[in-house]
């Protein structure tokens, strides 16, 4: 992903944008892994979500984007 990304004549970085859907999944995934307790399982949750945010981003940025804004 590179250049910028236009939305209502607002210029945003495809950065930006980026780690603002990966945050979103990771938020999402995050409340789901806490609801099936598997947070019991992880020795530290901070690092463990840092990783999961991450590995999401870089799954965002690989995935080609079918969408040309």
């Amino acid at each position: 992903m590179t250049g910028e990304i236009a939305i209502d004549g607002v210029f945003l970085s495809s950065v930006l944008v980026s780690a603002v859907i990966a945050l979103i999944a990771a938020f999402v995934l995050r409340r789901l892994l806490a609801r099936f307790g598997a947070y019991r399982l992880v020795w530290h949750p901070a690092l463990f979500d840092a990783a999961l945010f991450v590995i999401l981003w870089a799954a965002v940025v690989t995935v080609p984007s079918p969408l040309k804004f």
